[in-house]
C-alpha cells in the first residue's frame, strides 16, 4: 500500500510507555483469559472486560518511551490507514443521509485501560463501544507476520479497518442491538449472533480496501495479504491449530472461509446496503 508521505489523522492517543494502568473494580485476569479466548483477533470484547466508564479509569505514566524506528513507522502507517477510513466513511454516511463520527486510536503498550475494562496485549487489537476509540498495541504487526503467518502492511490495514468496522455498527446501533441479546437468548444463538457481527465488520474493511483502490494506493498484492489474514484468523483455522478441532457452536468470529467472504464482498461492492449480515441466509 502507498502510504509515504500522506495524510495522517490526528484522532490518535499515544499512551505508549504507560505503566500498566488500574480500572477501579477492575475484572482479573481470568476476565482476561477469556477476552483473549472470545477475542481471538481483537473483535468486541466489552461484554467480557466489562462496564468501566471513563472516569473510573486512572493511567500512570511511565515517563519518556522511545520507539523502535521500525515501530514508529508502524505507528505511522496506521495514521495513515486511520486517515483513510475517516474519508471513505465520511463519504459512504453521506451518502445515506448520515453523519461520519471519526473514532480515536488509542496507541499502548503491554497494557491499556478503556471504558470497556483493562486489557493487555495479548488480547489484541479491539474496539471499545463505551469510549468510541480503538485500542491497538503495535506489536501486533510482528505477531501477524509470525504467529499467523500473515505479513504485508496491508494485513494490518485490514485489521484497523476491522475495528473501525465495529465503530461503524455502533454508529449505525447494531453494536447495542446485539449487545442487548446478551443473557435474553441462547449462548449458541449469541455466538451467531457474534459472528454476523464480526463477518460485517470484514465485510466494513473490505469497504474500505475498495475505497484505497479507487484512490490509486493499493498495489497488485495488496488486497491478497487482508485475505490471508482474514484466513488465518478463522474460528475453525484457530481451534484446529490450538486444539486439532473445531467446535463450530463456539465460534464467535466466524469460519476463514466466511471471513474471506465478507471482506471480499465489501471490497466488491465498496456500499453499507450489501453489508446486512444479520439478515443473511447464507453466511
Amino acid at each position: 500500500m502507498e502510504w509515504k508521505g500522506r495524510k495522517q489523522s490526528n484522532n490518535v492517543e499515544d499512551r505508549r510507555g504507560s505503566k500498566a494502568p488500574v480500572a477501579i473494580g477492575g475484572i482479573g485476569g481470568i476476565g482476561i483469559i477469556i477476552a483473549i479466548i472470545v477475542t481471538l483477533m481483537g473483535g468486541d470484547p466489552s461484554a467480557i472486560l466489562g462496564n468501566t466508564t471513563p472516569s473510573q479509569v486512572t493511567t500512570e505514566t511511565a515517563g519518556n518511551y522511545t520507539p523502535s524506528k521500525e515501530e514508529e513507522e508502524i505507528a505511522d502507517f496506521v495514521k495513515v490507514v486511520l486517515a483513510d477510513t475517516e474519508d471513505v466513511w465520511a463519504e459512504v454516511f453521506e451518502k445515506e443521509g448520515k453523519t461520519y463520527k471519526d473514532p480515536t486510536l488509542v496507541l499502548y503498550t503491554d497494557s491499556v485501560a478503556s471504558a470497556c475494562g483493562t486489557a493487555t496485549s495479548a488480547v489484541g487489537p479491539f474496539y471499545c463501544p463505551g469510549d468510541q476509540k480503538l485500542y491497538i498495541d503495535l506489536s501486533f504487526y510482528d505477531e501477524l507476520r509470525t504467529q499467523y503467518k500473515a505479513p504485508g502492511d496491508f494485513a494490518m490495514a485490514y485489521v484497523v479497518a476491522h475495528e473501525v468496522g465495529h465503530h461503524v455498527q455502533t454508529l449505525l446501533g447494531d453494536t447495542q442491538k446485539v449487545h442487548s441479546q446478551n443473557g435474553k437468548i441462547s449462548k449458541k444463538a449469541y455466538n451467531d449472533l457474534s459472528v454476523r457481527m464480526e463477518l460485517q465488520a470484514d465485510y466494513y474493511a473490505g469497504v474500505f480496501a475498495n475505497y484505497v483502490q479507487g484512490e490509486g494506493y493499493l498495489d497488485e498484492a495488496d488486497f491478497d495479504e487482508a485475505v490471508n489474514a482474514a484466513h488465518a484468523i478463522g474460528d475453525d483455522t484457530l481451534q484446529k491449530q490450538a486444539q486439532g478441532y473445531a467446535v463450530p457452536d463456539s465460534f464467535t468470529h466466524g469460519t476463514s472461509e466466511q471471513r474471506m467472504k465478507w471482506l471480499e464482498r465489501g471490497f466488491k461492492y465498496g456500499d453499507i446496503e450489501h453489508g446486512d449480515t444479520f439478515n443473511a441466509k447464507d453466511l
